[in-house]
């Protein structure tokens, strides 16, 4: 079976002072392909630790991530990494960074500068093939990490905050290029943010977590992803189920926080 299946999940981590942090609880979810998921919660509910699982950089304390029918046990060229850093190879130029990938895999040389100089095209990075990556500004360096994890024609794509350190206009722009990349590739992506907005734009399904233990507190599936491919994301803001569900997963959230602080101050 095609997609992504989450089963019964849950990650505690040992401290060594003999306690333990229960980071994720009973976490179960099926995402189909091509699905466009965001995942967004309070500080501490567990995001960036499920998006980790998936990877397959961390091995759960129960249940398991079933990928295409096989069992996830480590990272795999099938799941591509997007994180909030770029995370590229600063002493290679961009074309080098966007064909690390099928170099690794010994792909023909013109094989492979095709697909990177496609990459740099759908990224609007065409004119700048041969820059040093330190040359470029934020938001560039985010379309050439996009192409890199592209170049390996991954089934899966993971963004761990990859458009929070950017000015809200890059990111506007980030975001517009992640629904056509969506659609164009139909790639499956799993987009953690701490952007309520951002969740809104992005996710088909949206899913919001609740902390201590990290667990799905409730799902969403929305219009706004779809009625942003290609248009004006702006415009989309303006739809009348915008505001209220932006102002309803806002009291949610802020509820958290609030029972968070009490419990820190009642331990305190």
């Amino acid at each position: 079976m095609n997609g992504l299946s989450i089963e019964n999940l849950s990650m505690r981590f040992n401290l060594p002072n003999g306690g333990a942090v229960q980071a994720l609880k009973d976490v179960s979810l099926e995402l189909q392909a091509g699905e466009l998921l965001s995942v967004l919660g309070p500080s501490g509910c567990g995001k960036t630790t499920l998006l980790n699982i998936v990877a397959g950089f961390l091995a759960p304390t129960e249940g398991q991530i079933v990928m295409n029918g096989h069992r996830v046990t480590g990272p795999a060229a099938e799941r591509g990494m997007v994180f909030q850093q770029g995370a590229l190879f600063e002493w290679m130029s961009v074309r080098e960074n966007v064909g690390f990938g099928p170099s690794m895999k010994h792909m023909p040389r013109a094989e492979k500068a095709q697909i990177v100089d496609h990459l740099l095209e759908v990224v609007g990075l065409g004119d700048f093939k041969e820059k040093a990556v330190y040359e470029l500004s934020g938001g560039m360096q985010q379309r050439v990490a996009l192409a890199r994890c592209l170049a390996n024609d991954p089934d899966v794509i993971l963004m761990d905050e990859p458009l929070g350190a950017l000015d809200a206009l890059t990111r506007e722009k980030m975001q517009a290029l992640v629904l056509k990349l969506w659609k164009e590739t139909g790639k499956t992506i799993i987009l953690i943010t701490h952007s309520v907005e951002e969740a809104l734009l992005l996710g088909e399904r949206l899913l919001v977590m609740a902390p201590r233990p990290g667990r799905i507190h409730r799902e969403y599936r929305l219009p706004f992803a779809d009625l942003g491919v290609g248009a004006d994301l702006r415009e989309v803001k303006t739809h009348p189920e915008f505001g209220p569900r932006r102002e309803e997963i806002l009291n949610m959230i802020w509820d958290m926080e609030e029972e968070i602080m009490g419990r820190t101050e009642a331990g305190a």
